[in-house]
């Protein structure tokens, strides 16, 4: 099994390819050890490295943000619990876990179903598949009042350059379809 790893625009976070499907649907993002123990085997055990502070989960790659050594000491171990877990056959998630958080909960007024929908349609065409290149993934999460309310995950959690792409690139590209946007927020 080759294991193919990418940069990511946040310095802390690198994308693991393991040439495989990783999750068949949606995304799973985890901050922190308790919370993967209880969803997932392998992101259990991607926190048991140390300076591991994040895991991601898209359709066929993975995402570890670190915090504390560089990735020449940190890339071997995360490598190889990869390909150990892979190589096992065990599930990614546990069992009765989709990875979809049930308190991902949508918020907008009666009315806007339309705006709404609009802005996921963008945001699934032209903005999710640019940030998954990026190793992470941005989701709708409310409107109201003219803004647009966006739960950042994987690599775009924490990056210095998300500030950037949220005002420069996402609210731009929302404001050009939708005119009653008028600003863009990550929740």
């Amino acid at each position: 099994m080759f294991i193919q790893t990418e940069s990511t625009p946040n310095p802390a976070t690198l994308k693991f390819l393991p040439g495989k499907v990783v999750m068949d649907q949606g995304t799973a993002d985890y901050r922190d050890a308790d919370e993967a123990g209880l969803a997932s085997p392998l992101a259990a055990k991607l926190f048991g490295i140390p300076g591991v502070t994040g895991v991601f989960f898209g359709y066929d790659f993975i995402t570890i943000t670190k915090d504390g050594p560089d990735w020449q000491h940190l890339k071997p171990a995360v490598l190889g619990t990869i390909m150990e877990h892979f190589m096992s056959g065990a599930p990614i998630m546990a069992a009765g876990n989709d990875g979809v958080p049930a308190t991902d909960e949508e918020f907008f007024e009666a009315g806007d179903e339309t705006i709404v929908a609009t802005i996921k349609e963008l945001l699934e065409s032209r903005v999710r598949p640019a940030v998954a290149q990026d190793g992470g993934d941005i989701t709708f999460r409310g409107f109201r009042d003219g803004k647009v309310f966006l739960h950042m995950k994987g690599a775009c959690a924490g990056c210095p350059s998300s500030t950037a792409t949220l005002k420069h690139g996402i609210q731009n590209l929302l404001r050009h379809f939708v005119p009653e946007v008028r600003e863009v927020e990550a929740v």
